[in-house]
């Protein structure tokens, strides 16, 4: 999987690129969610936002991706993910140890 570099829209952290060769996300894909998500809520790290778009057949799933809006306009995407099934509306803690994870790929 061949990734672009940063550019006037995106900005890619490696935390971010880690996960989507973890989950097998492309680019395109991720791109494609903030074209036309499913769902938005706020990001559960400070000053983010995240959008899911449901994908698949048979077996779907969502994909979620977690950005912030860069001084510069940029969309810095922070995370993106797979989630088994639908997910629920955000009203479960979220654990420390994902928190912790996600604070260090803001600071990259």
């Amino acid at each position: 999987m061949v990734f672009e570099k940063n550019t006037k829209e995106f900005v890619w952290t490696r935390h971010a690129v880690s996960k989507m060769k973890f989950y097998g996300l492309s680019e395109n894909r991720i791109k494609k969610i903030f074209r036309a998500p499913s769902r938005i809520e706020q990001g559960i790290a400070p000053g983010t936002v995240a959008l899911m778009q449901t994908v698949g057949g048979k077996r779907k799933t969502e994909v979620w991706l977690m950005y912030q809006k860069t001084k510069s306009g940029q969309k810095k995407i922070i995370t993106a993910w797979r989630y088994p099934g639908k997910s629920p509306v955000r009203e479960v803690p979220i654990p420390e140890e994902i928190l912790a994870e996600l604070k260090l790929a803001l600071k990259n």
